[in-house]
């Protein structure tokens, strides 16, 4: 059988519980995430990028206390080998060039393009 690679960690930073689980339900289907952790605020995020090896984090922009573009800034600048996906329902033109101006890979609007979450994440794992 053929190598794929290293598996993925995958870090899920959104402060819903609703929005959590249904991205552990459709993140299923991509074969080259093998762990998915989560935090719900910035200060967890930080924590567990400073513990665990991760590769790409799908980071909401609303978080309570510190915001996302905040966490955004700290991991292009702290962790610049991973891969961020903006998921957002502030999904205006000034955010997401900020975002992608920030160093964000991607900038999904979740009321619109949630089920592209899979399809980007594999994308960028290619």
């Amino acid at each position: 059988m053929p190598e794929t690679g290293p598996a993925k960690l995958l870090l899920i930073v959104d402060n819903s519980m609703f929005i959590i689980e249904r991205l552990l339900i459709i993140l299923k289907e991509v074969k080259a995430v093998e762990k998915i952790v989560t935090a719900s605020n910035y200060d967890e995020a930080v924590n567990i990028l400073g513990q665990m090896k991760t590769d790409i984090v799908l980071l909401d922009i609303e978080l309570p206390g510190k915001d996302g573009i905040g966490l955004l800034k700290y991991i292009v600048k702290y962790f610049p080998a991973v891969k961020i996906i903006v998921l957002s329902n502030l999904a205006s033109d000034y955010y997401q060039k900020l975002c992608t101006n920030s160093g964000a890979s991607f900038f999904i609007d979740k009321s619109k393009d949630f089920d592209r979450i899979p399809q980007v994440i594999s994308l960028i794992l290619e």
